[in-house]
């Protein structure tokens, strides 16, 4: 397997290693593979009895073909094992008729932990294979959830270093709480004043910066990236659509909570391979910069931003569609709508571009009051209880089905636990308003569930990392961590 930069016409060739090693392309551009493999049906039903390690491992050997298979098995069975996933990784459950892929019964309760407990093996393969020599510096810009699982999945690793930025006002108080108490020599966490497009937009301008990249080799080290920018979180997402596709059995449609465009770009890389997936539905919050795009093919950042009940979706720069860009029209027209979205603010694709990527795609958001109407629904109708991505996402799949009349079983990518937004699903169900841990307390009375353990530890553990820098200030941040 080659891999090339999306924004790249002469299509230069990397290896697998180097990919993964590096994040982000010299270019600016992101990785992608030259080709999607692709699995028989037969294949497919064969991987049916497997443990979900040994589907992820299949899967992502397909891509990472300069890794050796055995290591990859090995590394999917100790990041999916019983110590980090409680129960298995990625069950689907069935509330009510609506299938849902339950991703965050990891360490930090949130679906990055599927990526994130494996990545920092695929690295340190990557880093080996390569003969590159120093520390991986890791920067992560993170709208919430990415942070905490990052760090927690690489904390105290030998040979890396992690530093986290978020939006200081712009994240969950357990989110945040999550963060801050952190333990490890290896890792800094940074509040930044501006939302997750300055955090992202910075870190990404960091990472490609030749004066700190050349600081950093000065020092021993060298950069990486641990956002879905980094193909080596991407690919671990693809593994857990074509598990959850082999468990229902029949082909699906897929609804995902989408802000970066990672999670749902990886359900449609796994139809690509040959998963059986039918419609993919990008479900969005109040900042619905992906559902105009896909209704009008008009992508526009140039919009009033919202801090909404669920945070991980307060995106406006959904950095992976450039890889799905990539996929249709090439590096030429990528490079070209990257560059306006940079200088202008938007850009708009053509009517060819719209047409192929609707043959796949719908789109959909739900507003504040849809969000609490969908959990508090769910709970009353199923006895089932979701967080506030989740419920965008149930709202999103009901239009589409009552839309189109699609009988199909529907997916639904349940992202987070509830309780790590426990003051807006208390407010969603009648419960009185409160705020972080108590509301955790109430929401554990009200509907006899366990607070999770990743949750529960952190209460009253103070707060280590407590820096809050201006977004033109993350490149001094990131040399003095260093």
């Amino acid at each position: 397997m080659k891999f090339v930069s999306t924004r790249d016409a002469a299509f230069k060739q990397y290896e697998p290693c180097e990919v993964i090693k590096a994040g982000i392309a010299p270019d600016g551009g992101l990785f992608f593979p030259t080709a999607i493999p692709k699995f028989s049906k037969y294949e497919l039903i064969g991987m049916m009895p497997f443990s979900y390690a040994d589907r992820a491992s299949r899967v992502i050997s397909a891509y990472l073909t300069d890794l050796d298979k055995a290591d990859i098995e090995r590394s999917c069975r100790e990041a999916y094992g019983e110590s980090s996933f409680p129960g298995g990784a990625a069950p689907v459950v069935n509330a009510g008729g609506t299938y849902f892929l339950e991703l965050y019964h990891g360490p930090t309760c949130a679906f990055k932990d599927m990526a994130l407990q494996l990545m920092p093996r695929l690295l340190a393969l990557s880093v080996k294979r390569s003969g590159a020599k120093g520390d991986a510096v890791i920067l992560v810009a993170t709208s919430g959830d990415t942070g905490k699982a990052a760090l927690e999945g690489f904390a105290d690793v030998p040979g890396t270093r992690i530093a986290v930025f978020y939006p200081a006002n712009g994240v969950s108080e357990i989110q945040k709480k999550q963060m801050c108490t952190q333990r490890g020599g290896n890792v800094a966490v940074f509040g930044v004043d501006g939302n997750f497009d300055d955090c992202q937009s910075a870190v990404k301008a960091v990472l490609c910066d030749t004066a700190t990249q050349e600081y950093l080799k000065e020092r021993g080290c060298f950069f990486s990236s641990a956002n879905s920018i980094n193909f080596g979180r991407l690919v671990p997402q693809v593994a857990y659509y074509v598990s959850a596709s082999l468990d229902i059995g029949e082909e699906c449609c897929v609804t995902v909570p989408t802000g970066n465009f990672g999670n749902i770009l990886a359900a449609y890389m796994a139809k690509k391979a040959g998963a059986p997936i039918g419609r993919l539905i990008c479900a969005s919050n109040r900042n619905n910069v992906l559902t105009d795009f896909f209704k009008t093919g008009v992508y526009d950042r140039r919009r009033k931003f919202y801090l909404t009940s669920s945070p991980s979706m307060d995106i406006l720069i959904s950095s992976n569609l450039e890889r799905l860009l990539w996929l249709v029209c090439g590096p030429e027209k990528t490079a070209r709508y990257m560059s306006e979205l940079k200088e202008e603010g938007a850009f708009r694709v053509d009517d060819r571009t719209m047409a192929i990527m609707r043959r796949d795609f719908a789109a959909y958001y739900a507003d504040e009051k849809q969000v609490s109407f969908a959990i508090a629904e769910s709970w009353r109708r199923n006895s089932y209880l979701i967080d506030t991505h989740t419920a965008a996402g149930l709202h999103a799949a009901n239009v589409y089905k009552k839309e189109t009349g699609d009988t199909r079983p529907m997916l639904v990518v349940s992202t987070a636990s509830p309780f790590k937004f426990a003051p807006a699903v208390c407010s969603a169900l009648g419960i009185k308003a409160k705020e972080g841990f108590a509301a955790a307390d109430a929401l554990a009375e009200f509907t006899g569930l366990e607070i999770p353990q990743p949750i529960a530890g952190i209460r009253g553990v103070p707060d280590r990392f407590t820096q809050t820098v201006a977004p033109a200030d993350i490149a001094a941040a990131v040399r003095s961590f260093v």
